[in-house]
């Protein structure tokens, strides 16, 4: 037979059938003589005879085809038991190999791979489906899913085999099936999930077609679906910690941490057009406050499984973003996708903080300085880390102009975390140095200056109550910050002068610096109150450092304020604006003598005062001056965002009085009135309307 199969016909014959013979071929190849070598025998003659149906029949599409799904759902499991016996898992993967001559005719796998090679090889567009829906059917049956190492390598050989244009048909079909399977136990999702991931892999670097989103949505969706599922079994199983169901919940995060892998290496391995897509795509299913509907429906999972989607699609986020370099930040960082990244909703866990960071110095950094600035230190020279920088584009200072308080404003309360790690004041540190590296100018770097003053402030005067640590990890790394600023900006003075507070703190408060704070958590102080001012920067000083040198200073002596956003309103969380108002100049030795001279003046004498209309006047003065002082010094940004909310209440109630009071003027084709159930028009003649005088000539 094959002989005849080899002969080349000048004219097809179309009365010809090959059934009988791929139904014989086919139980030949599941032999299971008693003797081994006729078992090998049979199963090597099977499966040449299927190659020569295949060759007989294949290339021709008008005669009696070989691609029907009767006669694949013989041949592809036929081929695929044989190849089960391989030993050498290694010969299956990557592209066709060329085995010898006497390797082919000894061994059934090998011959068995070889005709499945060329099969699909030979595969076209409309059958493409059925010759790899067999596969799903044949590793179902046997459950071969877990382990999968069999399943990898078919589908490595699947995706080397096939001509690369039909790659997303492949991709299409495990996608389906991973649907079909979505009830099946966790490790058999996270088998399919694997070999998604190679047949990714090998195809991610070509065009795959329209699934780029199909992928990733499917992906997204079974990460909902696993959360889900591990989330019931934690309630269904709540006072009884048995092994069985943590065993489940940990086959869970494998298959959780399966899909975080597949989108993140599918996501790094498309352009970067198609990428930057992506990114928006997954930012947009995380749940934030006051996001659109797009994104994952989490309100049946609660607080802890809404945590848990907002880590995984963060972290698949991470992945996506590894590597990318935009040319310009802008386009790195559009406001749909910076405003939720830097939403309070995402502020709310260690974690969560962390993997934002980490987001932000992918996109950020694009002359790759992230590595040199690894944790948090004093760096004694800048300069032998040899920094890449280029010169700010004008595109990168509209964007900090436009968006730059936004980014300030999630460092700045980034610090103010009570569950803040050594991790988290590492990636806040180094989120400021990529800041100063890649976007800052000298508006950037009084802005920055600012921030770090603010940061201080918040370690001094502990409105929010934050444990000593905190505190003493916030100083650490705004000295660490302005040690790294000054150097980058090569202003003598100023240099001078950080340098003398990082001295004078080595010698008398060593653990406001981060080679001590971050080691020996144990040497803390009791209070920072009666600290000199000699171990602060001080605003003053650097302002005179920095005005010889043509900074503009004036905006330093101005506090900065964080800008407040909608989801501040609405958030749960403390407002920022009760936490910060005014500037309060710190004079750390005299602190505790105003505590107790404030305690001393609570007499009948001081009430008296206190509501004495003088006083009320100097106040009502002092407030104006304020005010005035903060317009002409404050930039426009902070000051439109104070505005803000009292500008969209007052558009809110015009828009109520306007709707109120506007009527739509009369219209010649009347109005219409409904009286016993049947509609009047009562139309007003033209020359019976009026009109305002301005309008009529």
């Amino acid at each position: 037979f094959v002989k005849f199969a080899n002969i080349e016909e000048d004219t097809p014959s179309y009365h010809r059938r090959y059934d009988f013979f791929v139904s014989r071929f086919s139980a030949m190849c599941h032999s299971c003589d008693h003797d081994p070598e006729i078992q090998t025998e049979i199963r090597i003659a099977g499966i040449r005879g299927i190659q020569g149906v295949v060759r007989k029949t294949v290339n021709d599409e008008l005669r009696a085809t070989i691609w029907e799904p009767q006669h694949m759902d013989k041949i592809v499991p036929s081929l695929l038991f044989n190849m089960q016996k391989i030993e050498d898992i290694d010969s299956r993967i990557g592209p066709p190999s060329s085995p010898t001559g006497g390797e082919k005719e000894e061994n059934p796998a090998l011959l068995a791979e070889n005709c499945f090679r060329e099969l699909l090889g030979r595969a076209t567009y409309g059958n493409m489906n059925n010759a790899v829906r067999p596969v799903f059917a044949h590793l179902d049956h046997h459950r071969l899913w877990d382990p999968n190492e069999f399943a990898v390598s078919c589908f490595k050989i699947i995706m080397y085999s096939i001509q690369a244009q039909y790659s997303h048909h492949v991709i299409q079909e495990i996608l389906g099936h991973l649907d079909v399977r979505k009830r099946d136990s966790p490790r058999v999702r996270a088998g399919i999930i694997q070999v998604l991931l190679e047949a990714v892999a090998i195809a991610a670097k070509g065009s795959i077609g329209p699934t780029v989103l199909e992928v990733f949505n499917t992906l997204l969706k079974h990460l909902r679906i696993s959360v889900d599922f591990e989330l019931g079994d934690r309630r269904s199983s709540a006072g009884s910690a048995t092994f069985s169901t943590s065993s489940k919940e940990s086959d869970e995060r494998i298959v959780q941490n399966a899909i975080i892998q597949t989108i993140g290496f599918f996501g790094s391995n498309l352009p970067d057009y198609q990428r930057s897509e992506i990114m928006m795509f997954i930012m947009g299913k995380v749940p934030v406050l006051g996001t659109t509907s797009q994104s994952l429906d989490t309100s049946h999972l609660g607080d802890l499984g809404t945590r848990r989607i907002q880590i995984m699609l963060l972290r698949s986020l991470l992945m996506v973003t590894s590597g990318y370099k935009a040319t310009t930040i802008s386009n790195a960082l559009p406001p749909p996708f910076l405003d939720p990244l830097l939403s309070p909703s995402l502020m709310e866990d260690s974690e969560l903080r962390q993997l934002v960071l980490e987001i932000l110095h992918n996109l950020i950094d694009r002359h790759d300085n992230r590595a040199k600035l690894r944790g948090i230190r004093i760096i004694p020279d800048v300069s032998d880390l040899k920094i890449k920088r280029d010169k700010i584009s004008r595109q990168d200072v509209s964007f900090m102009k436009k968006h730059g308080q936004q980014l300030y404003r999630h460092i700045y309360l980034g610090c103010k975390e009570e569950d803040n790690v050594q991790k988290n004041f590492e990636l806040l540190f180094t989120s400021l140095a990529l800041i100063t590296i890649e976007l800052a100018n000298e508006e950037v770097v009084i802005d920055l200056i600012r921030l770090a003053i603010a940061l201080q402030d918040i370690a001094i005067i502990n409105e929010d109550n934050l444990p000593m640590f905190n505190r003493c990890g916030v100083m650490a790394l705004v000295a660490a910050y302005l040690n790294f600023l000054s150097q980058m900006i090569a202003v003598p003075a100023f240099c001078q002068h950080v340098s003398k507070v990082i001295e004078t703190r080595s010698l008398e408060a060593s653990y406001f610096l981060p080679e001590t704070i971050f080691k020996d958590k144990s040497n803390l102080p009791k209070s920072l109150e009666k600290h000199e001012k000699n171990l602060f920067f001080l605003t003053n000083k650097i302002a005179e450092s920095l005005g010889g040198s043509g900074y503009s200073v004036e905006r330093l002596s101005v506090p900065y304020v964080p800008q407040v956003t909608d989801e501040d309103r609405l958030s749960r969380r403390k407002s920022i604006v009760d936490t910060v108002s005014i500037q309060v100049d710190i004079l750390p030795g005299n602190h505790t003598e105003d505590k107790v001279d404030t305690t001393e003046e609570i007499t009948f004498e001081a009430l008296k005062k206190a509501i004495d209309n003088n006083g009320l006047e100097e106040q009502e003065k002092e407030k104006r001056r304020l005010v005035i002082e903060k317009f002409q010094k404050a930039p426009f940004e902070e000051i439109a965002a104070q505005c803000e909310t009292k500008a969209n209440l007052l558009h809110d109630r015009l828009a109520q009085i306007l709707e109120l009071t506007i009527r739509p003027p009369p219209s010649p084709s009347g109005t219409m009135t409904i009286t016993a159930g049947h509609a009047h028009y009562q139309s007003v003649p033209v020359y019976e309307m009026k009109f305002p005088d301005l309008c009529v000539y």
